[in-house]
């Protein structure tokens, strides 16, 4: 990457030469701002919690503005305070999200029922449906498995349906009057096509076909966003989008906009893994694993999402619900008991320790058991969660083992998946990790190597994430998207970063097998939790 010390960033800043990225996360919104270098100029966050309302997992429009409004204002607060300018002007823009869910728009642009997150696994019968018919694994967080889910259930709302988009799409909209979506943000709301980069027609029929029967005079294809690549130019920020973003007025229109993509393709970004046999891991309230493929799978897998890079390209998804938010709540509660003890540091160092302390543990964890599962997990076959923690008497509990343990559990059902991508003789020659977990030097990222039994490598974007790699493609944009992404990236944004790489371990590998024997005989306790507990 360029130094920093090659461009005046206060100047970039003033000029409007910079980038700006915003990423709605599972629990927290992201803003970044880079210069045009790539370089990290300054970022602004937001924290966010998902409700559980009527058995639906949401959040309202209400929060998701709020938020954005906070992470910018925070954002712009901290780049007068380190540059002494406050920005009045981007150059690029681009807004990314976590994927597919359900948000459906009557004629009049009006919200019809609460935003369905991707948590939501009451879509089981109308996945199950798409995929038997059109051939294609439907997954139960899929927008099109939620559209026809309502549309099985004769919701009253279905008739009045105009526009369904993900959360990406959603703001973009909202700051360019744009209804359009990356295709990588699309290829989790329907089957992509990629010799055209749009829905695949064939199946769009057939699919079209299903819903006819059911709800007459519903046109799916005008229900969808337009689909737009990398380096599209997908709008320009609005005086009402301004206004959104800024509602002090600071911040004013113009803008170039990227295509809005999911957090999918951000991480792919993020972590340069765009290109054929390279893959990344995400690692926050979620968890998956995104293989770029050299040619598509010879069967359906239900483990498997296939969706795309920003510019297109397939890519096989293994795609966990549950994720690092179990090991944040156990970080809590030990961040609660050094403040009962009267020791000073925050959440930061907890975790530092107790990541730290994993490393001693026992290889298969010492005959413990822990279950992340606060939500369902459809590659277990599980439609609700009750995080689980289980030992035998002649199991051996300590710190060291107790946090290997919770480590393991947030990588389980993700290694399962991905011998699914093994089996198809899948071949990978980089695989990329990037979220929180990864922060804590050498931990998480060496159990990980151990759990899918492959190099995982950490690079020194990691812990920026989305907000960054969306950042990223509004700053493609506004160069002229002139080379292909993959060039772009390896020549222009990571020619000179900091990788860190962690081979597999031989006897972490053994001990994680043996753990992960346990840990599938053990699913049968977790199934039984979420029928005896309500």
């Amino acid at each position: 990457m360029t130094t920093p010390e090659q461009i005046d960033v206060a100047a970039a800043i003033a000029a409007g030469h910079t980038s700006l990225g915003i990423e709605l996360g599972s629990t927290r919104i992201k803003a970044c701002l880079i210069g045009p270098d790539h370089e990290v100029i300054a970022t602004g966050s937001h924290a966010w919690e998902n409700q559980f309302v009527d058995r639906l997992w949401t959040y309202s429009v209400e929060a998701i503005w709020e938020g954005v409004q906070a992470s910018v204002a925070d954002l712009l607060s901290e780049v007068e305070k380190a540059h002494g300018v406050r920005p009045t002007s981007f150059g690029g823009l681009g807004i990314s999200a976590m994927m597919h869910g359900y948000l459906a728009f009557d004629e009049a642009g009006e919200l019809l029922v609460p935003f369905r997150t991707w948590r939501n696994t009451n879509t089981e019968r109308a996945a199950a449906e798409l995929t038997e018919v059109l051939g294609f694994n439907f997954p139960l967080r899929w927008s099109a498995s939620h559209l026809y889910q309502a549309i099985l259930d004769e919701e009253p709302h279905v008739k009045d349906v105009a526009f369904f988009t993900t959360l990406a799409g959603y703001v973009h909209w909202k700051l360019t009057g744009r209804k359009v979506l990356g295709v990588g943000d699309a290829s989790g709301m329907f089957p992509i096509d990629p010799a055209i980069r749009d829905y695949d027609a064939a199946m769009l029929a057939r699919f079209q076909g299903l819903v006819s029967a059911r709800q007459p005079g519903l046109d799916v294809t005008a229900l969808l966003p337009e689909v737009l690549v990398a380096g599209a130019n997908a709008g320009t920020l609005t005086a009402e989008g301004a206004a959104l973003l800024d509602p002090t007025g600071t911040v004013q229109a113009g803008a170039v906009v990227a295509p809005p993509e999911g957090d999918a393709g951000t991480g792919m970004i993020a972590t340069n893994a765009v290109a054929p046999r390279t893959g990344n891991i995400s690692a926050g309230t979620s968890i998956f694993a995104m293989v770029v493929l050299e040619k598509p799978l010879t069967s359906v897998h239900e483990e498997l999402d296939i969706v795309t890079t920003p510019a297109g390209d397939l890519v096989a998804m293994v795609h966990c619900n549950n994720g690092a938010s179990e090991l944040g709540t156990w970080a809590g509660v030990f961040t609660e008991f050094a403040a009962a003890m009267g020791l000073e540091g925050g959440a930061d160092e907890v975790f530092a320790t107790l990541f730290s302390a994993a490393l001693e543990g026992e290889a298969d964890g010492g005959g413990l058991l822990a279950y992340n599962y606060l939500s369902g997990e459809p590659i277990t076959g599980l439609a609700e969660g009750r995080p689980l923690f289980v030992r035998t008497p002649g199991s051996r509990l300590n710190l060291a083992n107790f946090m290997r343990t919770q480590l393991y559990g947030a990588f389980g059902t993700l290694s399962l998946g991905m011998k699914v991508l093994h089996d198809e003789g899948v071949q990978l020659d980089s695989m990329f990790a990037h979220g929180g977990m990864f922060r804590t030097a050498g931990v998480a990222q060496r159990l990980l190597a151990a759990a899918i039994d492959a190099p995982v490598t950490v690079g020194d974007t990691a812990s920026e994430g989305g907000a960054w790699g969306i950042a990223v493609l509004a700053e493609y944009l506004r160069k002229g998207a002139s080379v292909p992404l993959d060039a772009y990236l390896n020549e222009s944004v990571f020619a000179g970063a900091a990788l860190d790489v962690a081979q597999p371990d031989a006897d972490d590998v053994a001990g994680y097998t043996a753990w992960l024997e346990q840990y599938e005989a053990g699913l049968a306790i977790e199934r039984a939790a979420t029928e005896a507990i309500h």
